[in-house]
């Protein structure tokens, strides 16, 4: 298989338990996630998607099960050349006592050797990246003054600066009003056309229906549905993972959107 054909990550029966669980967090998962395209993993509190993209990031490894990224065992890429190949941004961070500009160029550590002063590319990148975030006005703010929606942005920023290949996001829209929620999807869509794997975690199904091209639904550890929004979210299917009738109706542009019923109607 060609570098361009094969899959940016392959999960042969991946599984993993954390320390203390009755149950798997990640339960005997296969699927393929494609190059070039927006994947989405969705499902509901305690599916497991956060624990998959950690086990994508490198962080957690699988205790049974195969992971590679881009044709070769994720365990077998040193840390450096990952964080080159791979932009984060984490759920739940907790900053140390920095500015905005100090946050965001730490994105461009990869791309600089030790004690190496920014370039102009980098000062350029940074700058980019901030604007592109709606946070250049907030360059010299500290990061513990901001909200919370805020922060996630400065965080999107760092990521960007780095210009990785892929960017992996959990819950990017987190704490973010609607005009940010959909700057950053309409964001990152636009990195997706420009040709970056763009994968994330969300509960946002809408969203996610609006402008992923792939869907990977997962319930307790294991994958439910993968494919299209359309093939992905039935009525019955999201009822059943999620626990609440449901009715699907379509948005302008054909995507799927999620109609929660009331409690009356249960």
């Amino acid at each position: 298989m060609s570098a361009s054909t094969r899959p940016a990550w392959s999960f042969t029966g991946v599984t993993f338990r954390h320390e203390g669980a009755r149950r798997p967090a990640v339960d005997a998962v296969t699927l393929d996630i494609p190059r070039g395209r927006m994947t989405a993993h969705i499902g509901p509190n305690g599916a497991g998607k956060s624990t998959l993209l950690q086990i994508l990031l490198g962080v957690l490894s699988p205790e049974s099960g195969v992971a590679s990224f881009d044709g070769r065992l994720i365990s077998a890429w040193p840390r450096r050349e990952l964080a080159h190949a791979i932009g984060v941004v984490p759920q739940g961070e907790t900053e140390p006592l920095f500015s905005v500009r100090e946050i965001v160029a730490m994105g461009r550590y990869p791309h600089l050797g030790p004690w190496q002063r920014e370039r102009a590319i980098d000062i350029e990148a940074i700058d980019r990246a901030m604007s592109r975030c709606d946070v250049l006005t907030l360059a010299e703010r500290w990061l513990s003054t901001l909200s919370g929606g805020e922060r996630q942005r400065v965080r999107l920023a760092r990521a960007l600066a780095q210009e990785p290949a892929v960017l992996v996001l959990d819950e990017p829209t987190s704490f973010l009003d609607i005009k940010h929620e959909m700057t950053t999807f309409e964001l990152l869509r636009r990195f997706r056309d420009e040709g970056t794997t763009i994968v994330l975690a969300t509960h946002n199904l809408n969203l996610a229906a609006r402008y992923a091209d792939e869907l990977i639904m997962l319930n307790r550890g294991r994958v439910v549905a993968t494919g299209t929004p359309r093939s992905v979210l039935t009525a019955e299917r999201v009822s059943g993972v999620y626990e609440w009738p449901v009715s699907i109706v379509a948005h302008r542009g054909g995507a799927p959107q999620i109609d929660p019923r009331d409690a009356a109607t249960k």
